[in-house]
């Protein structure tokens, strides 16, 4: 792929909108694979030469498949990294090389430590020297850039607040290497990798964006719809230090490369009729009315001819006749998206419905990635689909053993100890007791530090009786809750192992013992330390392999979101309104989960409660709804259908 080739870009890449070149693919591995590529094209190239490769290198989820690609093509097709000399971003200050969150740690476990670069290249930003020397240091760090020839391709990952590297907003575009102040946004996104936000450092060393400028090519990456807003802005808006990545447009050899979901705000991809005229489809019809119903703050029903023409739409009413029969369609649509039967609503015309009438009483599968989204992201139609009569099932595809805090392990370790003692089970004096073992494993753990096996086990049946209560309060019986425990995740950090076909096999084993007529899963990419986004490749893996199953043709596939976004309207297939009675019992569901209320160790870049969240959203889609001039209800719980 010459992605940088702009001979070979076509006037139809840009829009009046983007001010960097950018590259969009239906997923983060197809890209991942493509930048690979590209780097591996130009070391053998520079090798061919005699000349070494210089890369600037970087550390976060984003680049992680790059490297797995890079390690593959060193290992199966030979790619020698013996002429490269690589330089790291950026590193935390103070850090400790052999800390869990340590960038030199973490390039040595996904890169380094897999390929035959020599230890003398590797240049990664020292996070243990004085502070006194940090500008010395610094100085000499450029100098070493300077010296290997110049950086010839510089990966780059963006921040919520717009950094590259750890240049945060109000950097300047003549930046050099230097010792930063972390933004509270960006130590709040590192919060999961700390285990607790104070844990995170104040500091940190990174190249600036007058070096990052420097290199011949620069490749932007972003994943996933949490990234989708801050892409916009880097790239449609105009050059300012609150938003450094947009320093990128002033370089002459950059391109963004990102998946569909985190380029969904980009006017391009979001409202392309902006930008003249384009060829209509149903869905992109659907998509601008519902735009221009928000835009002009009129339901879908009251839109004029005059409407579509003061927004430049007057091709899509000529083409599909007038406003009046434009709106009804879009309105009937959306209108047939609504149902109080998640499960079907039997004996009855179900032609304009979003589920099937038969059976009346289906067998339901429910996907949790962790033991508490089931609730938080669809307990109401949960609760629906359960109060109905289905047989539901609910599957916790991972422990969520991470997400415990150890003041939770001791207090229940105590718990269990006072139990033993007043039922008679006491140990002997010179035993030592759980309680006791606990402490001591937990008092002398560093921060970041992996638990002990027993710690994990601790945490892990928190996490299980809590899912057990709130499905219990739903109405399923123990024998329907199905504790997956899937490999992958058993690493006792936020770092986990590569997905296996042994992970796959546990969710096909029950899949193929349910049948199940519905499966719902947990559609959304942006949780932040990406088990939502391992935990569907694996379902869609298990479909892909079930394909052939005469039960499977017959089992329809709904994504709903986690607690970090909603689908937009115009994606959603099936809404499920909820009662104010029923949004209490979903809350009191998810109250289930002690361990995660008040405060979660891992919320994401969102400080509130999961079940406020939860709430606002559900409450916030069913006024979208309610604008759009179709009834109006306390909340709504929105749902995606998959086709495989």
């Amino acid at each position: 792929m010459e992605i940088f080739n702009r001979e070979n870009w076509e006037q139809s890449s840009f829009t009046t909108k983007e001010k960097i070149h950018t590259q969009i693919f239906n997923s983060s591995e197809k890209a991942s694979k493509e930048i690979a590529n590209e780097i591996a094209d130009t070391i053998k190239s520079l090798a061919s030469q005699g000349k070494m490769c210089v890369l600037g290198l970087a550390t976060g989820s984003s680049p992680i498949t790059i490297y797995q690609e890079l390690i593959r093509l060193h290992e199966q097709e030979s790619l020698s990294f013996k002429n490269v000399i690589s330089f790291n971003l950026d590193e935390y200050f103070p850090m400790q090389p052999y800390e869990v969150q340590s960038y030199v740690r973490f390039m040595k476990e996904h890169l380094f430590d897999a390929i035959d670069i020599k230890p003398e290249n590797i240049h990664v930003p020292d996070g243990t020297i004085p502070k006194d020397q940090v500008q010395e240091y610094c100085i000499n760090y450029e100098r070493q850039i300077e010296q290997a020839g110049g950086i010839d391709i510089q990966l780059l990952g963006i921040g919520r607040t717009g950094h590259i590297g750890f240049n945060e907003p109000g950097s300047l575009q003549t930046s050099k290497t230097r010792m930063i102040t972390l933004d509270h946004i960006t130590r709040l996104d590192a919060a999961s990798d700390f285990f607790k936000e104070e844990n995170v450092p104040t500091k940190a060393i990174t190249m600036g964006i007058g070096t990052i400028l420097k290199a011949k090519k620069i490749i932007l990456m972003a994943w996933g719809e949490g990234k989708a807003p801050i892409i916009k802005r880097a790239v449609e808006g105009v050059i300012n230090d609150q938003v450094p990545a947009t320093y990128l447009q002033a370089h002459s050899n950059t391109v963004l490369v990102m998946d569909s979901a985190a380029s969904a705000e980009l006017t391009q991809i979001a409202i392309p009729w902006t930008l003249g005229n384009i060829n209509w489809n149903e869905q992109l019809a659907k998509r601008a009315v519902i735009w221009l119903s928000q835009k002009t703050q009129k339901p879908i029903l009251k839109l004029t001819d005059r409407d579509y023409s003061d927004y430049g739409m007057n091709d899509l009413i000529l083409e599909k006749g007038n406003a009046h029969s434009t709106n009804i369609k879009v309105f009937n649509h959306l209108q047939h998206t609504i149902t109080g039967w998640p499960g079907g609503k039997p004996n009855v015309d179900d032609s304009n419905r979003p589920e099937r009438a038969i059976p009346a009483k289906k067998r339901v599968l429910l996907f949790s990635p962790h033991p508490d989204d089931d609730v938080i992201s669809m307990g109401g139609t949960f609760i629906r689909l359960v109060d109905q009569g289905h047989e539901v099932h609910v599957a916790y595809q991972t422990s969520g053993n991470i997400a415990v805090f150890d003041d939770d392990v001791i207090r229940f370790a105590d718990f269990v100890e006072d139990i033993e003692r007043h039922l008679g089970h006491t140990k002997n004096e010179n035993d030592f007791s759980i309680y006791q073992m606990v402490k001591k494993s937990i008092k002398e753990k560093n921060v970041g530090d992996v638990d002990s096996d027993e710690i994990k086990l601790i945490k892990g049946l928190i996490r299980k009786s809590e899912a057990k209560a709130a499905a219990r309060y739903v109405g399923i019986a123990d024998e329907q809750m199905h504790f997956l425990n899937l490999p992958f995740y058993e690493t006792g950090t936020v770092k986990k192992k590569p997905v296996s076909q042994e992970d796959i096999d546990i969710t096909i084993r029950l899949i193929q013992k349910i049948k199940p007529h519905q499966i719902y899963v947990a559609g959304d990419l942006s949780d932040p330390h990406g088990t939502h986004r391992v935990c569907l490749s694996i379902i869609f893996q298990a479909l892909e392999q079930l394909n052939n199953e005469d039960f499977i043709k017959d089992c329809w596939v709904w994504l709903y979101r986690g607690a970090w976004q909603e689908w937009p309207i115009d994606e959603i297939d099936m809404a499920v309104p909820l009662s104010p009675e029923e949004l209490l019992r979903k809350r009191k569901a998810i109250f289930k989960h002690q361990s995660q209320k008040d405060s979660a160790l891992f919320p994401g870049n969102d400080e509130r409660e999961f079940w406020v969240r939860a709430e606002d959203r559900n409450k916030s889609t069913a006024h979208k709804y309610d604008q759009l001039g179709l009834a109006e209800y306390e909340a709504i719980e929105a749902f995606k259908r998959y086709y495989y």
